[in-house]
């Protein structure tokens, strides 16, 4: 017996003597604080993304890859991670060597690499988070948590929305989650914020206006 299983069967045995026909309780939480627009959804996003620490780029989906283009060039990269499914034409014109999401690349090899881009499952304004679930324009988990640049692609407005609850219904719960809220950073007992411990040093977001 696995811990999943121990766990079911203690809830199972804390229900068996609940009225098979009690009706369960529900609970009225707020899906979104406030009535916001699209655009002021998408705004709150920006703002909680650098309060974050995050760099905001905006741009249409025609001009994405020469924003791509232009931070991997100011990054000086020369090695870029590329999820399998992430549009080819998003880094056109880019120099820097390809490197595949592989399931045999070891932790060192990804710790060489200078940039990594993906896009992203869903972003929630309210906290400013950033979501991956594995899909093939994302990849693999470690892929976004060891090289110490991402730069993550967010179509506005289809991938955006208010809060926690309305991204939790976006999602597949069985798939890789991966939460970003800003770049990777952690506090001593003195509060010396460190960045780049847990994940990448630098996180930048660009917002692709789809419309």
């Amino acid at each position: 017996m696995n811990s999943r299983e121990r766990i079911l069967g203690r809830v199972r045995r804390a229900l068996a003597d609940a009225p098979a026909d009690e009706a369960p309780i529900a609970r009225d939480y707020l899906r979104e604080h406030g009535r916001r627009t699209v655009a002021e959804t998408v705004e709150l996003l920006a703002e909680n993304l650098a309060d974050y620490r995050a760099v905001v780029h905006r741009c249409t989906d025609d001009a994405l890859p020469a924003v791509l283009l232009r931070l991997l060039a100011e990054r000086g990269a020369q090695s870029v991670l590329v999820p399998p499914g992430l549009p080819p034409h998003w880094l056109e014109g880019v120099d820097a060597t390809r490197v595949h999401d592989r399931a045999v690349s070891t932790p060192h090899e990804l710790d060489r690499v200078d940039s990594v881009v993906t896009g992203c499952a869903v972003a929630i304004a309210e906290t400013g988070t950033i979501v991956l679930d594995g899909s093939p324009d994302q990849g693999r988990r470690r892929i976004t948590l060891v090289p110490d640049h991402h730069i993550c692609v967010v179509r506005v407005p289809g991938q955006v929305v208010s809060s926690v609850p309305q991204g939790l219904e976006r999602l597949d719960p069985a798939r890789p989650l991966t939460w970003i809220s800003g770049p990777s950073a952690t506090s001593d007992i003195e509060l010396d914020r460190v960045e780049g411990v847990h994940g990448p040093r630098t996180l930048e977001v660009i917002l692709v206006d789809e419309e």
